[in-house]
């Protein structure tokens, strides 16, 4: 069993919306522990009890918690309201999908607060908060045809650009304060470069180069350069009337015939700080919350094993368990994690290693991220079962049980190229797109977005960019790894000590 990024499942279906563009829809039930309020319990047992000294909490902002967080989202509007047909149809299609509105709903309440407190602290629109509801439906497994992650969609080439760590143990495209430091951060870039927040909107979706492009387009021809003058591809063009759906459904949602539950203007998650490596499971179970909850605050890690580079790191947890995390932790006087390094060989059969270690291939191909080949084609490390016998003492690392380093030198994906720079692929007589999407391993909706193409039209003679990175994971069949396509994506493009700190503030940093 893999961990956070991959441990939860989805169903995805097409559909399509009233404008008859085809999107794909993920059901999935909404697996939390939540009951009731019980951040109110938890800041009430405060008042009353003693806290733990293991347990230390940071000075509490003074907030108004009559006020539910819609209605705070509300009063810091700041972005013109537009009126268009695109708006129209997408608030048809959210109206005409309670369902779809309620899972997505009830996966926000875990990280709106955190971010609308980003956004504010940056003076920023609080229509921005709402943005992961375009974007991914606040689901953190969101995963685009174009590789995009997280529940701002970073692809992996502007994640990098923007600090997000990606390698073989975390993804932090999926690492929900992360992701929003760096989203928000990429919006006020773009709000710099444009002026006008419906541009930056459309870059972020586009990218800059986009944009400028059409906006120059414009200026040569004498015609009016804002968002719904310039000539921009559908998905960009239907970008900001969805967030103004968003915003409109929000605002009165009983207008459109749907009821929105209140969210406390409290903070969902609290920092606990956790020695050096810690199986996911294990933790979960000290937080006395399920795994499901555990990895939708922790969506980032990759492995069972959850690892760092320094003596110690920090997991999210609900606010409510936080401080039982901490107690537990401290009297818990078995190993924290069950895992181990083992050096495979080239050419070691894959069953003889899964048989060693008391684990069958299919788990270990799928916590190692490896394809269904029989042999281990190249020697590298691998993480199995910790078993501690004389048979394997001497295949394990001398050193540590977990070699941090030497497993994140793995590619995320077996094949995977280690660098991502653009191939180039002439197109010949009888080439189609869809053949040449095919051919590299990607799709034909991929491929036009990368080239910036508004038909799957070809000319003899045309160059087609390929990205290697995008390429070598549509080729992959990802080992076993379950992600799970975008929501609503628009088809036209696109330590040893066990004493720990617990931080549970109204600001979360």
């Amino acid at each position: 069993m893999l961990c956070c990024g991959l441990a939860l499942s989805q169903q995805t279906i097409a559909d399509t919306n009233v404008s008859g563009v085809e999107i794909e829809v993920i059901t999935e039930s909404v697996d939390s522990d939540l009951v009731g309020d019980p951040v109110q319990d938890f800041l009430s047992d405060i008042d009353t009890n003693e806290v733990d000294q293991s347990y230390q909490q940071d000075a509490i902002v003074d907030i108004d918690s009559d006020i539910d967080l819609w209605s705070r989202i509300k009063t810091g509007y700041a972005i013109p309201n537009i009126k268009s047909q695109y708006t129209t149809n997408h608030e048809t299609w959210y109206a005409s999908r309670p369902d779809y509105m309620r899972r997505m709903l009830e996966r926000s309440q875990k990280y709106l607060f955190h971010i609308v407190e980003e956004v504010e602290k940056r003076g920023m629109p609080t229509e921005i908060a709402l943005l992961p509801m375009i974007e991914s439906a606040f689901n953190p497994q969101a995963y685009s045809r174009s590789a995009a992650s997280g529940i701002w969609q970073f692809i992996p080439s502007t994640g990098k650009s923007f600090g997000l760590q990606q390698n073989w143990w975390v993804d932090n495209r999926r690492d929900v304060t992360a992701a929003t430091n760096a989203a928000l951060t990429y919006l006020q870039k773009l709000h710099g470069m444009f002026g006008t927040w419906d541009l930056a909107l459309a870059a972020y979706n586009a990218g800059e180069g986009t944009v400028q492009r059409a906006i120059n387009k414009n200026r040569r021809q004498g015609l009016p350069t804002d968002y719904e003058s310039l000539s921009l591809p559908p998905e960009t063009r239907n970008y900001v009337p969805k967030l103004q759906a968003i915003k409109n459904i929000v605002t009165d949602p009983e207008r459109f015939g749907l009821k929105i539950n209140s969210i406390p203007n409290r903070p969902y998650f609290a920092r606990v700080t956790t020695p050096k490596q810690i199986d996911a499971k294990l933790a979960a179970e000290l937080a006395e919350i399920s795994l499901e909850e555990f990895c939708s605050l922790n969506p980032s890690y990759n492995r069972p094993v959850i690892t760092a580079t320094n003596d110690k790191h920090q997991l999210l947890l609900p606010v409510w368990a936080a401080e039982r995390f901490a107690t537990n932790l401290a009297n818990y006087d078995k190993p924290l994690t069950n895992w181990q390094t083992y050096n495979a060989k080239r050419g070691e059969r894959m069953d003889n290693i899964a048989q060693k270690f008391g684990i069958n291939v299919a788990q270990l191909r799928s916590v190692n991220g490896l394809t269904s080949a029989k042999k281990m084609r190249t020697a590298q490390p691998m993480l199995v079962p910790a078993l501690q016998t004389d048979q394997t003492e001497n295949d394990l690392d001398s050193e540590q049980a977990i070699n941090v380093t030497a497993l994140e030198k793995n590619n995320m994906y077996e094949g995977e190229p280690k660098l991502s720079s653009p191939l180039i692929h002439k197109v010949k007589r009888g080439d189609t797109l869809h053949a040449l999407a095919d051919k590299y391993g990607t799709d034909s909706k991929a491929l036009m977005k990368i080239n910036h193409l508004k038909s799957s039209k070809l000319k003899v003679g045309q160059t087609i960019k390929l990205n290697t990175t995008n390429v070598a994971v549509n080729k992959s069949n990802r080992s076993s790894t379950k992600k799970v396509s975008l929501k609503h994506r628009v088809k036209s493009k696109k330590s040893k000590s066990r004493n720990i700190k617990v931080r549970s503030s109204i600001r979360i940093r």
